[in-house]
């Protein structure tokens, strides 16, 4: 795993002066920024946006997405992480919960216990995609052409220690699989090369490929949900394929700093919830290629923090952290 730049170090320890605001004072008095560590135009920023225009009506006062992206979302976490404006929030996806699998020695924050909770507002499971020309119409066919020839099925990944690489790497080991990973530098030409034929798989968010598999772009052969997806009613799920308790859903939620006061906590929550479950905010969300599944509070937190165990343990086992 390569080190972050120096400069990305530096950036880190950028904070706000004014002051968190108390138990007691009217909240929000001033525009709400919610950060994503990840360039306009990528799912976590279309999230963002699609939120931040009616929670800002809801809270009374505009909601600003601010992108920072870089050094594998660290630079805006850390942003929000020391924040002390009390008007600072983080548009957070899966990959918030790799981070200190990734980047242990480097990060000045804890992925847990420097935030609290507001909500998760979608997921979207992970699919299994193949190109038209790979040779499989359904998981049995892949599963048999990896199990006759180790490291002879390629998947594609928007690079090393991505969402994409946990999701494959999990796969193959429940799967007892051997399979060869191809980091790209983004989804985009890794999402491009499946559909060209040049790699034979991609682990995708089902968002980030819908279209492609309904134009016939892209072949889905399962989705890791509990259930089959309304996007995709005939797909199979890994668990009806045999692959037994096998998950991957991309989640998108917001978090705070660690410090923000209960009652800010509980009007966010309310808020927030307040758009997910109106048939506005959901319709909005389902266009996206997401379910709108809320969690709140400890629920979230619980699962931000059994998902980082999860992930750290699987980094150890495939050396892909920065020691």
């Amino acid at each position: 795993m390569k080190k972050l730049p120096l400069l990305c170090i530096g950036l880190l320890s950028t904070t706000w002066a004014q002051a968190q605001p108390t138990t007691n004072a009217p909240w929000p008095t001033q525009p709400v920024r919610l950060l994503v560590g990840f360039t306009a135009g990528g799912p976590t920023d279309i999230v963002a946006r699609a939120l931040a225009e009616p929670l800002g009506k809801s809270l009374g006062q505009p909601v600003i997405v601010d992108n920072r992206p870089g050094a594998n979302t660290i630079i805006a976490a850390q942003a929000v992480a020391q924040a002390k404006d009390g008007h600072t929030l983080l548009m957070a996806a899966t990959n918030h919960t790799m981070i200190s699998a990734l980047y242990s020695r480097q990060i000045q924050f804890d992925p847990v216990k420097s935030f609290k909770a507001v909500c998760r507002i979608g997921a979207s499971p992970t699919v299994l995609v193949v190109g038209p020309q790979a040779g499989f119409s359904r998981l049995a066919d892949f599963l048999a052409k990896a199990k006759s020839q180790p490291r002879g099925v390629t998947y594609a990944s928007p690079g090393q220690g991505s969402s994409v690489h946990f999701a494959g790497e999990d796969f193959a080991q429940r799967a007892g699989l051997q399979l060869t990973h191809v980091p790209y530098k983004g989804a985009a030409p890794a999402i491009a090369d499946v559909m060209a034929g040049q790699v034979m798989a991609s682990f995708a968010s089902l968002g980030s490929v819908l279209p492609s598999i309904k134009s016939g772009k892209l072949l889905a052969l399962a989705v890791a949900s509990p259930q089959r997806v309304s996007a995709l009613p005939q797909v199979p799920t890994f668990e009806e394929s045999g692959i037994k308790g096998y998950r991957a859903d991309a989640w998108y939620g917001v978090l705070a700093p660690a410090q923000t006061p209960e009652p800010v906590l509980q009007k966010l929550q309310t808020e927030v919830s307040r758009f997910v479950t109106s048939s506005a905010g959901a319709d909005r969300l389902q266009q996206l290629g997401m379910d709108p599944v809320l969690a709140c509070g400890d629920e979230f937190d619980r699962q931000i923090a059994a998902e980082t165990a999860h992930w750290s343990q699987l980094a150890r086992q495939l050396k892909i952290n920065d020691e």
